[in-house]
């Protein structure tokens, strides 16, 4: 447990900082999944809707130092390159 003042409050921003960094994780990680769950439904046109907002959320992510910004270019490059493969098959 802390003791001093400031520690008690580094606890306390570090309490509500895990919170907002996890939901913010999740929204990433539930539009990804969106993204592929329309890939392999075969909807071209709403795989591309769902990628647009994807890549949105990833760069808010990666701005926000949730996740390495070539981590963040990485998942984007791969989760494109699946959506067109779905439009051209």
């Amino acid at each position: 447990m802390p003791n001093t003042e400031s520690a008690k409050k580094r606890l306390r921003q570090n309490a509500k900082r895990r919170l907002q960094n996890r939901s913010l994780k999740s929204r990433v990680r539930s539009q990804i999944r969106r993204v592929r769950e329309a890939v392999a439904a075969g909807d071209a046109e709403k795989a591309q809707a769902e990628l647009r907002l994807a890549t949105k959320r990833i760069d808010q992510a990666a701005s926000k130092n949730l996740m390495h910004k070539n981590t963040a270019a990485r998942s984007k490059s791969r989760l494109s390159k699946l959506v067109k493969s779905t439009a051209n098959s």
